[in-house]
């Protein structure tokens, strides 16, 4: 039988997630990024939809590197061997967090240019 939905425990099994992917160091960096990227949003003299625009695209790494680490964490738990479907599988998550990367980049310098600096 199907547990019943408790959206309390949805929230505390969303917080251990939390709490499991500050332990990674790639996250950690990326979190360091999040915040300095907020630090320097104070100081551009922007539109507030334009700075909410730019907050928001801060969270595409950061939710990248959290299926990343879903992804490594999952095929370190099918196997510890080296298989190089397993190696493909972790290589392409980091991919894309790669990837996701040049989002906020974009549309950050897109805004800059736009507004013509600072």
């Amino acid at each position: 039988m199907k547990p019943k939905y408790n959206i309390w425990k949805n929230f505390t099994y969303a917080i251990n997630g939390g709490k499991e992917i500050l332990k990674e160091k790639a996250f950690q960096i990326e979190i360091s990024a999040f915040f300095i990227a907020i630090i320097l949003l104070f100081l551009f003299s922007y539109p507030l939809w334009a700075k909410l625009f730019m907050f928001a695209s801060l969270f595409i790494p950061l939710i990248a590197e959290a299926f990343n680490t879903t992804i490594e964490k999952v095929v370190d738990l099918v196997t510890q061997d080296y298989h190089h479907l397993a190696k493909h599988a972790k290589d392409i998550a980091a991919f894309g967090v790669f990837l996701s990367l040049f989002v906020p980049i974009l549309i950050w310098l897109g805004f800059i240019t736009y507004f013509k600096g600072f």
